[in-house]
């Protein structure tokens, strides 16, 4: 265990209620749903301006609270890394435009609905193909909640 994780108690477990912006679906409580998408033969790849407009419009779609975006261009590929802050987590992407491929993860917590960035995304940059895979992050919080 390293000595930050002995310094730094964890949180108390909540006397009543739902733990804050966990998610319960019936079958499990978890922090929320991580998706990770690749959009290939994507195009406009080293628009810094239709990347922003990307994730404003995913944020709003999938119910999401932005708190900070900052998008930055690599030179001379033209290629963005970029992030999206959310008070639900985060939406980042990287993109190899020489490759005509975006990678991106949109994990949000709470009532957001990460899954709806999916068409958003493949629209935006005109993907021939999608890949999406989901992780429910946290999916084990109740076995380590403190007694």
């Amino acid at each position: 265990m390293s000595q930050f994780l002995k310094l730094v108690p964890p949180a108390p477990a909540p006397e009543e209620g739902p733990l804050d912006h966990f998610v319960e679906d019936g079958e499990r409580i978890y922090a929320g749903r991580h998706l990770t998408i690749d959009l290939y033969g994507a195009s406009d790849l080293t628009d810094q301006s239709r990347m922003e407009q990307a994730f404003r419009d995913c944020v709003t779609a999938c119910g999401a609270t932005l708190l900070h975006l900052h998008v930055h261009t690599f030179l001379p590929s033209g290629g963005l890394s970029g992030v999206a802050v959310l008070a639900e987590s985060h939406i980042s992407v990287h993109t190899w435009p020489e490759a005509a491929y975006a990678a991106f993860d949109v994990f949000m917590c709470g009532d957001a609905e990460p899954e709806r960035a999916v068409d958003i995304l493949a629209q935006a940059f005109s993907a021939t193909a999608v890949e999406v895979g989901t992780h429910y992050r946290g999916a084990d919080i109740k076995q380590h909640l403190p007694k």
